[in-house]
This record gives structure tokens, C-alpha cells and sequence, in this order.
């Protein structure tokens, strides 16, 4: 069994202790608080700390970036990091694991694939496409061993109150029978990635050589429309019918004027306002996983959601 560090104990990072913890390896988990799930190492540091990050991940096997910077800090937080982030790769020989996402390829059309230009203009973009650009030259240089792994939007057990189908936003008020504000067209079909398919990635990525040198894209079910995802998810928890409804785009920017999170969201409405469409056949294939069907998350979630919430509530 290997040492692995994980840094970043969010909706991502906690899965992947757990599911590496369980596979008998020796897991460390680095925040800046020093908090994380049980059963592993918890350390607190300032990830843009390389040296203090160096020492934490000496003998590592493998180092996941699995960091959220607050959304609107982007530009600010996440050039420090990053580099903290390769250069402890670099230094400790770990094979440097990024979990990023889709910004990189801009407006496109038709299902997205790796070997699409990162041709994004957006400010968020930009920078995700520096990090692994940066990475992949270290890796081709023979200075440390990289991977990239792009998820669409998260949803499962465990995810925060940013994501849109997620426990807080959507799954709790739908089955309360509440309504439920979308920032836009429902009926778009779209692609949404499963919390625990992102760990399994990971950890994966982490442990076999075919993985590092490129990027990928995490397992992902075939794209349907937030509408259809309400709807399966009252079908089979036995709530009512689901009430989604558009935010129009006047209030949607208007309500940016006073939050930061929603103004920086107007640059990423694209993936919404079109079909938005992921193309994991790379990974399935390669590494044999296929994503969760839609119906198993959902059930799980449901689970989840009523395991951690009091009856009446």
C-alpha cells in the first residue's frame, strides 16, 4: 500500500479519503484548518506553503489537488497554490493528481472531448488552462509526473450548497415539496458527474501509470436536463412533482450586483444555456469504470439525505 496526501477536504476530497483509507493505504488529508474526514491523518497548512507542503507529502506515492478556492478568488488564489502544488511533485517525486474541470474548452458545440483546443476566453478558464499547461510541461520535461481529471457539475452525496443539483439547493427543497429557483433553462440537457465516480477517478489516476501524462475526463453519464433529474428524483423518493423554475436573466444579473459568487457565474452560464454534453469514453475504456446510472445516484442520495435529516425537517 502507498502514502497518498490529499489536499482539500471538501465534497471531493472527503470521498477520495475514504475510499483510499479503505483500500489499506496510508491517507493524509491537508487543509488550512486541520480538518477532514475520520479515519486518516489530518494536517492543517497553507497549501501555498511548497515548503511546509513538501514536508507533509515526503515519501508520498501520490499528491491530489483537490482545492476549492472561494469562486470569486480565482485569479488571486489559485496561482500560488498551483505552483506550491507542482513543485512539491516535483520535489517529492508523487505523481501529481489535479482534479479540474470544463472551463478550459469555452463555448462548444457537440460533446466535449480531451483533445478539444483549450480555447476558452473567460477569466476562470484561463486559469485552469495555465495550471495544467504548467503541469504538463514539468511532466514532459521529466520534472514530475502529472495527470489532469475534468468533472462537469457535482452532484451526490455530500455536496455543497454551490452545486446546482446538489443536497442544500435542490435535492432538500424538492422533496419537501418546495420550489425551487434554477438561473436557467431547466429543459437544457446537461451533464452532471457523481461525487463518488470523482473519487473512484481519482484514486485510480493516483495508482496506475496509463493515467499520468494527460488529461481525462471523469466518468460521466449521458446529459439530461436538471427538469428530468427533479423529476426522477421525486419519482423515485415518492415527493410530489417537482417545481423548477427559470430565474429570468435580468433578476439572475441583477442579483450579481450584490452577490460575488452569482456575478461570477454570469461567465460560466454558457454550459446551461446550451446542451452540455461529456464525451468519458477515454477513461471508461482505458481504465474499464463506467459512471453511476443515474437512478443508483439518486436512490443513494435520497438515502443520504434522509439518514442526515430528522423526520419532519
Amino acid at each position: 500500500m502507498g502514502k497518498h496526501v490529499i489536499v482539500g477536504a471538501g465534497q471531493v476530497g472527503a470521498h477520495l479519503a475514504g475510499r483510499l483509507a479503505g483500500r489499506g493505504h496510508d491517507v493524509t488529508v491537508v487543509t488550512r484548518s486541520g480538518s477532514g474526514p475520520d479515519g486518516v491523518r489530518k494536517v492543517a497548512a497553507d497549501v501555498a506553503d511548497q515548503a511546509r507542503l513538501t514536508e507533509i507529502a515526503k515519501g508520498a506515492d501520490a499528491l491530489y489537488n483537490c482545492v476549492n478556492p472561494r469562486y470569486h478568488r480565482w485569479t488571486q488564489d489559485w496561482p500560488p497554490m498551483a505552483s506550491s502544488l507542482l513543485g512539491t511533485a516535483e520535489a517529492t517525486g508523487a505523481v501529481l493528481v489535479t482534479l479540474s474541470c470544463l472551463y478550459g474548452y469555452g463555448p462548444v458545440d457537440g460533446p466535449m472531448t480531451e483533445d478539444l483546443p483549450l480555447a476558452t476566453t473567460g477569466t476562470k478558464g484561463r486559469v485552469r488552462v495555465k495550471m495544467w499547461r504548467d503541469a504538463l510541461a514539468a511532466h514532459q520535461a521529466g520534472r514530475a509526473r502529472v495527470t489532469e481529471l475534468r468533472g462537469s457539475d457535482y452532484y451526490g452525496p455530500g455536496s455543497t450548497d454551490q452545486a446546482y443539483v446538489g443536497e442544500e439547493r435542490f435535492v432538500k427543497p424538492l422533496l419537501a415539496g418546495k420550489r425551487v429557483p434554477y438561473f436557467s433553462d431547466p429543459s437544457v440537457p446537461h451533464a452532471w458527474t457523481y461525487l463518488p465516480d470523482v473519487a473512484e477517478a481519482l484514486a485510480i489516476a493516483g495508482t496506475d501509470e496509463r493515467a499520468w501524462g494527460r488529461a481525462w475526463h471523469v466518468p460521466t453519464g449521458p446529459a439530461v436536463s436538471t427538469l428530468a433529474v427533479a423529476e426522477r428524483l421525486c419519482e423515485i423518493a415518492g415527493a410530489p412533482a417537482p417545481r423548477v423554475h427559470e430565474v429570468p436573466r435580468p433578476v439572475f444579473n441583477a442579483l450579481g450586483l450584490f452577490s460575488p459568487m452569482l456575478k461570477e457565474l454570469r461567465e460560466t452560464r454558457y454550459q446551461f444555456d446550451r446542451p452540455y454534453i461529456v464525451d468519458s469514453s477515454a477513461f471508461e475504456s482505458t481504465f474499464g469504470m463506467a459512471p453511476t446510472p443515474l437512478d443508483d445516484a439518486l436512490k443513494t442520495i435520497i438515502a443520504a439525505h434522509r439518514e442526515r435529516t430528522p423526520a419532519g425537517n
